[in-house]
């Protein structure tokens, strides 16, 4: 497997315990998917590999070891930079993976003559729960794989074929009472150990959703412009992880601690020119312009609403709506009002409206309880 570029495998079964479908179901019965419709086609095949390919008899689970060579709860400190999750300030995985899958099947299958297909998010695949099987790591509470060698930091990708191998024996889980994962969550994306609602979650906020950002996540999001590492990086077993030596997969380091003020400035064409062959290429200028702008409004800096102030005149909604919210942040009241005459009146979007009348009231009320706060203290 070394020789394809992995750094770990199992083999899992193609059948799945019962359990699995009935919880996959649940999960979606509830709605906890969002945005993210593809994982509530055809949950029967999700759930199962056989239920995919009927005629897979296993599948094997590869590992591609991403350990970052930085702390990535390093990158919230500064608050007027923009904090990229780990994985996204490479290579995209999906290119990398891909290749190297279609690699090791091609030697694969001349030495069985079985039949493959291989996968790494291109179709109702859970790896996980493969990949505990395969005894690559366990899922902990966080709901992503722990491994006792690679701590949270593998890519995953499968292999189904017609061969009937020997399932590797899964992984105990071996989280204990630990709950860092659980506790540092902004948002409380977790309603219980091993649930997650995606909903509330920052990755899924900051890359899947795709409109505006629900106000009572905003202030929580801090600066965090694209994913979100903290209950994968504040997990004690990466200790045991290595930082990723694969030439492929190295590092941006310019993307690192870039100023939210350089983020702004991008318009399309510039966007796709600095995320060129990463994940981040995929989510789009507006989305990424909607979670710069919220970082903006997060940084404490009145000296960036002028990052901000031209997004009011921006083609896009989404971004337009996420500037007001940034500068009612970081202005004055009186400053904003003012902005609120000028740009309030023209905008035909209903919910950029909306988004200035909320703000105006916010802004308002805070005024009125300061007022009355110096009065009482009078």
């Amino acid at each position: 497997m070394q020789k394809h570029g992995f750094s770990t495998f199992g083999i899992a079964p193609a059948t799945a315990p019962p359990e699995r479908e009935a919880r996959l179901r649940h999960w979606l019965s509830i709605g906890a998917q969002g945005e993210m419709d593809w994982m509530a086609r055809e949950p029967e095949k999700r759930a199962s590999p056989a239920g995919l390919w009927p005629e897979a008899q296993s599948v094997i689970m590869l590992g591609l070891n991403h350990a970052p060579e930085f702390d990535p709860l390093a990158l919230l400190e500064n608050r007027e930079a923009g904090a990229l999750a780990a994985y996204a300030v490479r290579r995209d995985y999906h290119d990398v993976i891909k290749g190297r899958l279609k690699a090791l099947a091609v030697d694969f299958v001349a030495r069985t003559g079985a039949e493959v297909k291989v996968f790494v998010d291109t179709a109702p695949v859970l790896e996980k729960p493969l990949a505990a099987e395969a005894g690559l790591g366990w899922q902990g509470k966080h709901t992503v794989l722990v491994s006792r060698e690679f701590g949270n930091w593998l890519f995953l990708g499968a292999i189904y074929t017609t061969l009937p191998l020997a399932p590797d024996t899964p992984e105990t889980d071996h989280c204990g009472s630990c709950r860092r994962c659980l506790d540092i969550c902004p948002t409380d994306a977790f309603p219980a150990p091993y649930q997650l609602d995606a909903r509330r979650c920052i990755a899924y906020l900051t890359i899947e959703h795709k409109g505006a950002i629900a106000r009572e996540f905003r202030a929580k999001i801090g600066n965090r412009i694209f994913g979100c590492d903290d209950c994968i990086a504040v997990c004690p077993w990466n200790k045991f992880a290595q930082g990723a030596r694969d030439a492929r997969l190295a590092t941006r380091k310019d993307l690192l601690h870039r100023p939210l003020a350089e983020y702004a400035m991008l318009d399309d064409a510039a966007f796709r020119a600095l995320f060129a062959g990463t994940p981040i290429k995929r989510t789009g200028r507006d989305r990424f312009l909607r979670n710069v702008l919220i970082g903006i409004g997060n940084s404490g800096n009145p000296a960036l609403a002028a990052s901000a102030g031209p997004h009011l005149d921006d083609p896009h909604p989404l971004v337009r709506g996420a500037a007001v919210w940034a500068l009612s942040r970081l202005l004055a009241a009186e400053a904003f009002a003012g902005l609120a005459r000028r740009h309030a009146p023209a905008e035909m979007d209903e919910h950029v409206r909306e988004e200035w009348e909320l703000a105006l009231a916010e802004l308002a009320l805070a005024e009125l309880t300061l007022a009355e706060t110096g009065a009482g203290t009078a």
